[in-house]
């Protein structure tokens, strides 16, 4: 039975991408990160004997090329956030990770999993990309829910995503948040959700009650524009329109064939009865 190497991160990221791979008839050996692996995964591990799961911490390197190559693996798979935080300053490289970051040139997210990735390779483990198995997840071409975008949200959506396709080039984030055109937040280390959730607070904050205008929050996530599959694939999941609500957000455009919508039944469901506009294109 071939077998498949699973990096797993936080979310349902990695359960969804073990089912999948499951489903495929391979052996998966999941290398789980103890900062950010849900410990379900032990439990999925007891009830199929062709799961794997070998825990290390994220700086372990050496450790994950060591576990892959006694496990006979030669292809894997990145599924899961690992919170740039946790990259940045919870880390505690082993010595091949501390000369890899060395040696890079911009300490961003994007430079270091290449660099991870390129190591990865010079050791026999291809690094594939982690919506191989997932491409029924990718948001299909058009409008997702029962309400379309109003004139005034194709503008924000618009506007908004010649701003995130901006700053998703110099890998500062893959979201923005707009109303009547403007920026109202942009994304950096703390993620979407958490981007949404800053831009309700600070729609409330500057929000004229005695203006007649109607104004109304945009999200808009994009890919970069070289987008590396292999990791840090867009995702959208019901805890992304949760956010949406709480902070009165309306509209959510994202891009058709690059973002990975996780139940896409329960977030057309929850987007429908709080009157959100979900569109890929």
């Amino acid at each position: 039975m071939q077998k498949l190497g699973l990096i797993a991160g936080n979310g349902r990221f990695p359960f969804l991408l073990l089912d999948a791979a499951r489903a495929h008839n391979l052996t998966v050996v999941v290398a789980a990160i103890k900062e950010e692996t849900d410990p379900e995964i032990d439990a999925r591990a007891a009830a199929d004997p062709c799961v794997r799961v070998h825990w290390m911490s994220l700086g372990e390197l050496s450790r994950l090329i060591e576990t892959f190559q006694a496990e006979g693996v030669t292809r894997a798979v990145m599924a899961g956030q690992v919170k740039h935080t946790q990259i940045f300053s919870s880390i505690r490289p082993d010595w091949r990770l501390a000369k890899l970051l060395l040696n890079l040139r911009r300490r961003n997210t994007d430079m270091l999993l290449g660099a991870v990735a390129k190591v990865l390779s010079d050791e026999g483990i291809e690094l594939i990309s982690s919506t191989h198995y997932l491409e029924p997840l990718l948001a299909k071409p058009g409008v997702l829910t029962q309400r379309a975008p109003s004139e005034e949200e194709r503008k924000d959506i618009a506007y908004g995503r010649s701003v995130a396709l901006g700053i998703a080039a110099y890998d500062l984030g893959q979201t923005v948040v707009v109303a009547a055109q403007a920026c109202v937040a942009v994304e950096a280390m703390e993620g979407t959700d958490a981007t949404i959730e800053r831009s309700g607070a600070l729609f409330r904050a500057f929000a004229d009650p005695a203006s007649t205008l109607s104004r109304s929050l945009t999200v808009v996530k994009v890919a970069k524009p070289n987008q590396d599959m292999r990791f840090d694939v867009p995702v959208i999941g019901v805890a992304t329109i949760e956010a949406m609500v709480r902070a009165g957000a309306t509209c959510l455009a994202v891009e058709a064939g690059r973002t990975l919508l996780f139940d896409s039944a329960a977030i057309v469901a929850l987007a429908d009865r709080n009157r959100i506009a979900l569109v890929a294109e």
